[in-house]
């Protein structure tokens, strides 16, 4: 075999044939420098125990024994064998069971020492072990250390993934160092070779903290970086600047008056607007917020200043929903308002595409058919997208190319997911922040509670006594289709038992992500029209139309779902008169997690929620979950610690300064251009 290099394919190793090329390639692996940029997802502490007799029970441990008589199969069924066995120390003994793996008669051979890594379970002296990991004493590759664990994919092995890092490992001297020495100095971080080997194969905890710590912070710090760029980058393109600034005609037609935070939010995006450099602004605020109100002031601007605005909703559903509260919204100012989705007609699209390219609709709602080819704009000034973590960066940048000639739109970016500050500026960098924090007035507030399993048999009663009343109900399940083995709620399984067995009377419909979209869309219009009493369903309803009349929000296995997401799911209900409630049912004992769905019951402020989740959480539910557009960071979850965010954000900030356009930093340009290249280059 040649000798490795940073570019050699993975093809070259030894192993990877054409199946495996492609079970690596789904990873996203093709060469050498792709594998050590693969980390480890968690790491096993398969350091060595003195002996069986301090190693503790019911969880992971490591040590040698020696194997103290031969190993037997025993046939129990069809398809079904035994090999047990005994290994000893001078402390104590273990009895060993492998099932399905007689190959273990000969790999263990009495009278030899092996070290083991498992389970042991038992009481006083009488131990017990099933299917450890094993291997000689000495050989030091499966125990005797630290293990990495890495994501895996069919065909792909942990043992043969982490036995192609080891010959990856040889390449770690040729990575390029990115971070100068005087930025590592001052914030203490490893150098970037240490880094990647201690990542993959540490030596001590210490180790894998010091690497992590500078991994983390390098991912932290480019990503920054871009963001800056991206941010001085959008100073340098032209926008129609809307000069005619009077909301006059629009708010005095509206039948309510707006709230503060929605008048500030108003005017921050209408001081945007008047630039003549394109608007980036992110809109954030909790269900019923009215963030639509103010999206609708800004088209009102766009069509005062003679241009058209598109709206981009997840789902044709939404897009409809829009559509109907944009007319009732904008209807007394003589704007013209139409809708443009995939399930249309040819006839109806060609209508609608040749009426936008005349420029007589003024605001155009729609989902991803904006973005296809024949779509063409008379003089499209302003994007908005709802829910942006259902879109990314890259479609955001297709609408907005629309607008022809030289000049970009500006963009709004509406959001119900309530975001800390801190985390919102990092998710959503390129953007600024409008944050709706009040709700109008008039609006009730969920009345929320926490009960276990047991008091179902009452929740059943309470269901029914709001369908009496003419009131519709969400249940919601953490899974699909199959139960796990911890019991969660699967919506398929338990609403077809609540079909059959407990409302057989009343019209119970289920819906998942697994459906058809038409499927889901019809059982979704459906509810939102009265037909459907119970609603089964996944998380697919988070992002979901308006229906005034649902009253009852149901959550099983509360505990499997973020803070955040329980606020957001909470949201479908209370949208109309009716006094609401949300019933989270869980028969978690944990202090912590009993801890976090009583903070639920406490408040209905979504940012404070958010607030609370990241701290008792981290920010794992913010990034990498949410299709956000931005490059994928491989380590920053960050465990709650946002004092390393800050020292990223301050370091790319003193960097900058010295070096605008990081051409003094060629090795750092690059890194940072790399991370962006998905999205397209930053530096164009």
């Amino acid at each position: 075999m040649e000798p490795l290099t940073l570019h050699t394919p993975l093809t070259s190793l030894p192993g990877v044939g054409p199946a495996r090329e492609k079970a690596l390639d789904k990873l996203g692996l093709r060469t050498v420098a792709d594998l050590l940029a693969y980390f480890p997802r968690d790491y096993e502490d398969r350091t060595l125990r003195e002996s069986i007799a301090a190693c503790p029970l019911e969880e992971p441990v490591c040590f040698s024994a020696l194997v103290a008589e031969p190993f037997r199969t025993s046939y129990v069924r069809r398809g079904m064998e035994l090999t047990k066995g005994r290994i000893v120390d001078g402390t104590g003994q273990v009895e060993v069971t492998f099932f399905n793996q007689s190959y273990v008669r000969s790999a263990l051979t009495p009278g030899e020492t092996y070290c083991f890594y498992g389970k042991l379970t038992g009481t006083g002296r009488r131990r017990q072990m099933i299917n450890p990991v094993f291997e000689r004493e000495g050989e030091g590759r499966v125990t005797g250390g630290i293990v990495p664990v890495y994501p895996l994919t069919a065909g792909i092995t942990a043992k043969r993934l982490t036995s192609w890092q080891r010959l990856a490992a040889q390449c770690v001297p040729q990575i390029q160092e990115t971070l100068p020495e005087d930025l590592r100095r001052t914030y203490r971080l490893a150098p970037a070779a240490f880094s990647y080997r201690a990542i993959h194969f540490p030596q001590s905890w210490e180790d894998l903290a010091q690497a992590r710590r500078r991994l983390m912070f390098e991912e932290l710090f480019c990503l920054n970086l871009g963001l800056t760029l991206i941010r001085g980058r959008r100073g340098e393109q032209t926008a129609v600047p809307f000069l005619r600034q009077d909301l006059d005609a629009f708010l005095s037609g509206l039948p309510f008056t707006l709230t503060d935070a929605q008048l500030r939010s108003a005017r921050e995006a209408a001081a945007d607007l008047k630039q003549p450099v394109p608007m980036n602004r992110l809109l954030q605020g909790d269900v019923g917020s009215g963030k639509t109100v103010v999206a609708a002031a800004c088209a009102y601007l766009a069509w005062d200043n003679g241009c058209q605005t598109a709206l981009m909703a997840p789902t044709e559903l939404l897009a409809q929903q829009h559509v109907k509260t944009l007319s009732d919204l904008l209807g007394h100012t003589g704007m013209r308002v139409s809708l443009l989705t995939g399930s249309m007609t040819a006839a109806q699209k060609r209508a609608c595409r040749e009426k936008l390219a005349a420029g007589e609709i003024d605001l155009i709602v729609g989902t991803h058919a904006l973005l296809s080819e024949p779509v063409a704009f008379r003089r499209l000034a302003l994007v908005i997208t709802d829910e942006q973590h259902r879109f990314g960066v890259d479609q955001r940048a297709a609408l907005s190319a629309k607008s022809g000639g030289e000049e970009r739109p500006h963009v709004l970016v509406m959001s119900a997911t309530p975001i800390p500050r801190t985390l919102a500026l990092m998710i959503y960098g390129d953007l600024d922040l409008s944050v709706i924090d009040q709700l109008p007035p008039g609006r009730t507030p969920v009345d929320t509670m926490l009960i276990g399993g047991d008091k179902r048999q009452r929740l059943y009663g309470f269901v029914r006594k709001q369908v009496g009343l003419g009131r519709q109900v969400y249940l919601v399940c953490p899974a699909v289709d199959q139960e796990d083995p911890a019991g969660m709620k699967a919506a398929e399984q338990y609403g077809r038992q609540l079909q059959r067995e407990v409302f057989p009377d009343l019209r119970v419909a289920i819906v998942h992500g697994k459906l058809k979209a038409r499927e889901k869309q019809q059982v979704m219009e459906d509810f939102a029209a009265g037909r459907i009493d119970v609603l089964v369903s996944t998380t697919v309803i988070e992002v979901g139309v308006d229906v005034p009349n649902a009253s009852l929000m149901i959550v099983e296995d509360a505990d499997r779902f973020g803070l955040s997401q329980l606020h957001q799911l909470r949201g479908r209900v209370g949208r109309g008169k009716h006094q609401s409630y949300c019933v989270l049912i869980s028969d978690n004992r944990n202090e912590q997690t009993r801890k976090r769905l009583k903070t639920l019951c406490a408040t209905t402020d979504g940012f404070a929620i958010a607030e609370e989740d990241l701290k008792l959480r981290g920010p794992g539910d913010f990034f990498g979950a949410r299709q956000h557009g931005l490059p994928q960071l491989k380590l920053a979850s960050l465990e709650g610690d946002m004092r390393l965010l800050h020292e990223a954000q301050d370091a790319a900030r003193a960097v900058l300064a010295q070096d605008p356009d990081l051409q003094n930093h060629a090795p750092l340009r690059q890194r940072v251009e790399q991370l962006f290249r998905e999205n397209g280059d930053i530096f164009n």
